[in-house]
């Protein structure tokens, strides 16, 4: 029920935002939808469709592969330093977090929470077994990760801080968790 408040809260406070945001990624590159859709890895496994502001070029997911070499962090997860694909717009986006604001359409639809493990755009069936134990709760917008490790972590490392934090979860810890994200945006820790 506190997510659906929030969020729905949020939106609505954030709608100018939301437009401003929409326009400045249509005037820098006018190609595509300002909102990027990926299916992602939710719940149990479940995929959903994940709402970001989009921060590449429109043809983003075909030249990820001729990327695939320049990871740094082991398939099938991918990130790539100065990803060519991102915008100007995109930089500024993410540096500030703010392309993670359509998500809370996704907590709003039942799909998200505020704080969960990040969903994944990778498969369930490409984890190990012991990592399937993050889909036992619901995705967030924000979690262990994006405070404690975010880029500085591979995917191993991810699934047991993700796994021990949820399986002690209490709505205190979620709500301090939510504080220190904020902090962590304003400081722009950890932001690719």
């Amino acid at each position: 029920m506190l997510d659906i408040l929030l969020s729905a809260g949020a939106l609505l406070g954030l709608a100018p935002v939301f437009a401003v945001i929409a326009l400045c990624i249509w005037v820098d590159d006018p190609g595509a939808p300002a909102i990027f859709r990926q299916r992602r890895c939710g719940r149990g496994g479940r995929p959903f469709e994940l709402f970001k502001f989009r921060t590449m070029v429109g043809d983003a997911d075909a030249l990820k592969e001729s990327l695939r070499g320049r990871s740094e962090v082991a398939w099938p997860d991918f990130r790539v330093a100065n990803d060519p694909r991102v915008t100007r717009v995109g930089r500024l986006l993410r540096r500030t977090s703010l392309d993670e604001l359509p998500q809370l359409v996704n907590v709003l639809r039942g799909e998200m929470s505020l704080v969960g493990p990040r969903p994944t755009s990778f498969a369930a069936s490409t984890y190990l077994l012991w990592q399937t134990g993050r889909l036992d709760f619901k995705p967030g917008v924000t979690g262990p990760w994006q405070v404690h490790g975010r880029n500085r972590m591979d995917f191993v490392d991810r699934c047991r801080l993700e796994i021990s934090f949820f399986r002690k979860h209490s709505l205190a810890r979620e709500l301090w968790l939510l504080v220190l994200t904020i902090g962590c945006v304003v400081k722009r820790t950890g932001v690719a």
